[in-house]
């Protein structure tokens, strides 16, 4: 078992990285305590996972919360089932909720436990790789609203992150995939080393061999828990983990939340950040066609789907990290080095949104 911390101060937490964690008794008594713990996982790893976890949780009064599955449901109404159950079976300020799932559970159940009777502990049991190389770690929370993609939400750091590598053997194929988009993020916003070792090794990763997932996964959190310690709530450097997000999200929205996985609009939108990044004069047409090459045979999209680009505008401007109504980018300096961006200019978006959302 890999164990990383995330350092801040005296809400920092660890990442628990390692195979066959979840039948490891014990291993959560630390944060535990015999403390009530409600469960809160979806239809589909229900009846795969939720009594291995229920197992872990020896000596607490457990409950659990079945959600239906998909980015769809990530609504303030199953935000709401999560806190009636917590009121009806009586879960007191002490109690910790336990996200069993990947990035869609994790978010609502995270949102449920900040606003609790003002916020109550919570830990992340991530089953998906995005969830394992990204959305557990950094106390994000959140739903989304019918005009744009976690505009509700919290900052509430997990007391812990579990993240047991077998549940990726049974994790379905374009899930798989989905996640590597955002590996390949942090490869592309800090660290070029790893986006070589990726364009190396994309075949052994979608073969699922065990010591690259560990691999990708330990060094994915290393890089997002560095940055979390020193930007917890996103005011600086921390908004580079968004590249892709902009864009990303916009396609999300317009598409219909379930339609494209999150990965697979990160993906789209981070070849969508290269190519403006390669419009302002930072990036040249070998780096933006090195970025395609690896999301393509990672099996990802690299184009994003037809759309009015003024309705695609206008889901960029609801994006979180607008201020003062200018859209801020994360865009590439080169592999390994991004920057936020606010003062480019604005018909250059508006021209390079015309060609591709058209031929999309």
């Amino acid at each position: 078992m890999i164990s990383l911390t995330v350092d801040l101060g005296p809400r920092s937490y660890p990442i628990l990285i390692g195979s066959g964690l979840l039948t490891r008794r014990g291993l959560l008594d630390p944060w535990l305590r015999k403390r009530d713990v409600l469960v809160v996982t979806n239809e589909t790893l229900a009846p795969v996972y939720l009594e291995p976890v229920l197992g872990l949780l020896a000596g607490s009064r457990t409950g659990s919360v079945i959600l239906p599955d998909g980015e769809a449901h990530k609504t303030l109404a199953t935000a709401g089932y999560i806190l009636d159950a917590l009121v009806e079976q009586r879960f007191g300020r002490d109690a910790v909720l336990l996200s069993l799932g990947g990035g869609v559970v994790g978010d609502i159940g995270g949102f449920a436990a900040a606003i609790y009777q003002r916020g109550i502990d919570f830990l992340q049991v991530p089953t998906t790789l995005l969830a394992q190389v990204d959305s557990s770690v950094g106390g994000k929370t959140g739903v989304n609203h019918p005009a744009g993609k976690n505009l509700i939400g919290a900052f509430h750091q997990p007391l812990c992150v579990l993240s047991d590598t077998d549940t990726l053997q049974t994790l379905p194929e374009r899930e798989l995939r989905a996640g590597l988009a955002e590996v390949v993020k942090y490869g592309l916003i800090a660290d070029a080393e790893l986006f070589g070792w990726l364009e190396h090794q994309a075949d052994a990763l979608l073969r699922r061999e065990p010591a690259a997932l560990h691999h990708v996964i330990r060094r994915s959190c290393e890089i997002k828990a560095a940055v979390v310690a020193e930007d917890e709530r996103e005011k600086g450097r921390r908004a580079l983990l968004n590249l892709g997000h902009t864009f990303g999200h916009a396609i999300e929205h317009c598409a219909g939340y379930g339609n494209w996985l999150h990965g697979e609009a990160v993906a789209a939108g981070m070849c969508m950040a290269a190519e403006f990044s390669r419009r302002l004069g930072w990036l040249d047409q070998g780096e933006v066609r090195r970025i395609r090459s690896l999301l393509s045979r990672l099996g990802l999209p690299v184009d994003p789907p037809a759309t009015d680009p003024v309705d695609f505008h206008h889901a960029m401007a609801m994006d979180k990290k607008v201020i003062a109504g200018q859209i801020r980018l994360v865009l590439l300096r080169e592999v390994g080095e991004a920057d936020v961006v606010s003062d480019y200019p604005a018909g250059l978006l508006a021209e390079q949104l015309g060609t591709q959302l058209r031929a999309g």
